[in-house]
């Protein structure tokens, strides 16, 4: 690591609980903060980041353990049905991250600011990653982009405002680096990246996401940086990892990319309960008496008694 003087956001770290020690018992359980993210680092202790868009699968990645909860715009595929991340405006953003903030206490929250939300320079940024904050209850924000980002993240941190950096494949870009493909393969393009990076931590990015590089390389930007760097697609070296909720849990059809491992095929679960919920309405069976409501007969026998009684005229 680089010798250079104490981030800003240096600080004393949670209690620790190791690589791979698993979630903190519930009597432990404190909200986290950017500080502490950033000591974990200093700690060489794993940071584990997990994407969530809703209240429910907030609680549950809460309870999972996770250190960052980031409301993602890849909501735009896995929530909203778009093809790329770019349609997903700030209004969607702040409402799914409004649901994450009431769903999980721990974990540091991070909202992604979509694609136009920041590119029409730092005031647009900062009014828009304010929302993130004021009305959604987020932590921090995320940018994607390289040396053209660095002015942007400076106005935000000076403002108050946490940043969590992003290079290497970023999904906003996609129609521009001719897909999802991985980036920084040449010696240039690396040298580019790595110099992106350092220029984002003194920029005062508290973090930075590598995403779809080489795991070299990804090593490299690592070993440089007193920030904490979290992959997705960037190998074992980063000082923690990120995936898509969606793709973890078999959620999002049979799409996987290539980084993503999947834990779980809750799609399938959840299609075999639909079918099972559908047998049984079809065939009568549900609801039974255990899923229906009663009354007292006394009342039942006055109800009908007076039903059938004829009205007065």
């Amino acid at each position: 690591m680089s010798e250079k003087t104490e981030s800003a956001y240096g600080g004393t770290s949670a209690a620790p609980r190791g690589r791979g020690a698993g979630p903190a018992s519930e009597a432990s359980v404190k909200k986290l903060t950017v500080p502490e993210i950033v000591a974990m680092k200093r700690d060489a202790r794993r940071i584990t980041m997990m994407t969530a868009y809703d209240v429910a699968f907030a609680r549950l990645v809460d309870r999972a353990g996770i250190d960052i909860i980031l409301v993602g715009d890849s909501a735009g595929m896995v929530m909203l049905g778009y093809p790329n991340t770019v349609p997903v405006t700030m209004d969607n953003m702040v409402q799914m991250a409004a649901a994450v903030s009431r769903g999980a206490s721990r974990p540091v929250l991070v909202g992604d600011m979509p694609f136009g939300s920041y590119q029409t320079g730092p005031q647009d940024a900062l009014r828009n990653a304010s929302r993130f904050l004021k009305e959604a209850g987020m932590d921090a924000v995320k940018i994607e982009g390289g040396r053209e980002t660095v002015d942007t993240v400076r106005a935000l941190v000076e403002n108050g405002i946490s940043v969590m950096a992003h290079v290497g494949l970023t999904p906003q870009r996609v129609a521009m680096l001719g897909g999802f493909k991985t980036q920084a393969r040449s010696a240039r393009a690396a040298r580019r990246l790595i110099d992106d990076a350092v220029a984002l931590e003194e920029a005062g990015a508290f973090s930075i996401v590598l995403e779809s590089i080489p795991a070299p390389v990804a090593a490299m930007v690592t070993e440089r940086l007193d920030i904490p760097t979290i992959g997705i697609g960037a190998g074992a070296e980063c000082d923690g990892q990120v995936l898509v909720l969606h793709d973890v849990l078999g959620l999002f059809g049979e799409f996987k990319p290539k980084f993503a491992k999947r834990y779980a095929d809750i799609g399938t679960a959840v299609v075999d309960a639909l079918r099972a919920f559908d047998a049984d309405v079809r065939s009568g069976a549900f609801p039974d008496a255990e899923h229906s409501f009663t009354m007292k007969d006394s009342e039942l026998a006055a109800l009908r008694e007076s039903t059938a009684r004829p009205k007065a005229v």
